[in-house]
């Protein structure tokens, strides 16, 4: 089984991460994993950045879904 190593070091920590960059990050890791470039501890580690990638996804989300009812609410408010 072929293995292809992703350093470490030159991954932007996820939390300076945009959700385009998140996303595009999860897109590639799913892609190794599928197309069986990576093995199995790597597989994991991968496994593991997709998870925290995720949340960063997530949290972007939660802000993004609160910025729109405040907005939203604001509107409803001025008419």
């Amino acid at each position: 089984m072929p293995t292809k190593k992703t350093p470490k070091k030159t991954r932007p920590d996820p939390k300076q991460m945009s959700f385009e960059q998140a996303v595009q990050e999860l897109e590639s890791i799913i892609e190794r994993i599928e197309q069986g470039e990576v093995g199995l501890e790597q597989s994991l580690d991968e496994y593991r950045r997709g998870g925290t990638l995720i949340k960063r996804c997530r949290d972007i989300l939660d802000v993004a879904e609160q910025q729109i009812e405040k907005m939203t609410a604001q509107e409803t408010a001025d008419e």
